[in-house]
């Protein structure tokens, strides 16, 4: 094959995986004015690969840490600074205390609060301005964390994390609708 052939194919095949796999969410937040990436495709493939662990070993069905209707009312104006909270809270208690005995577990642990603390230095460079029942929900959570051993509370966090993938992907959605109108 010539040089040219080459290239040629390799342009096209760089093509058509552009086309096949989904690209990085970006979420805009705060009216525009800060927009993060997030791959998340990335984040779900990490987290199935610990999620099975986190449900099986999560024993406290009594507790919810990351409630879905907490988060659903979360103000449009709120995303960015609910998120940065959120993301610190992750990094800095959930993840530093989430444990796992296996090693393909530790990895894929690891990348995901990786990738949380890369999204977290890209949101705090975001100006987000915080209302008051903004930072009671983090508090609230925080609160159900803390009626939890450390282990089993991390636990808990990292089995409901899908809630806030969700979440993320219902801001996208929602950023995706008003950028169209």
């Amino acid at each position: 094959m010539t040089t040219m052939m080459m290239r040629s194919l390799f342009f096209s095949l760089c093509l058509l995986l552009g086309l096949v796999s989904k690209p990085a969410l970006t979420l805009t937040l705060q009216d525009n004015k800060c927009s993060i990436s997030v791959h998340m495709p990335e984040l779900r493939r990490y987290y199935s690969e610990i999620r099975s662990k986190a449900i099986i070993e999560d024993t406290e069905i009594g507790v919810r840490i990351l409630s879905r209707t907490a988060m659903k009312d979360v103000q449009d104006d709120q995303a960015c600074c609910f998120l940065r909270l959120l993301l610190r809270f992750y990094v800095e208690r959930v993840f530093r205390n989430f444990a796992s005995d296996h090693p393909q577990e530790q990895r894929s642990s690891s990348a995901l609060a990786n990738a949380f603390v890369t999204m977290r230095r890209n949101i705090n460079r975001c100006h987000c301005l915080c209302n008051e029942d903004t930072h009671i929900a983090i508090d609230s959570l925080e609160t159900e964390f803390d009626k939890l051993s450390t282990d089993k509370a991390a636990m808990k966090a990292v089995a409901e994390l899908d809630t806030l993938l969700d979440w993320l992907d219902e801001v996208d959605q929602a950023t995706a609708t008003e950028t169209a109108l």
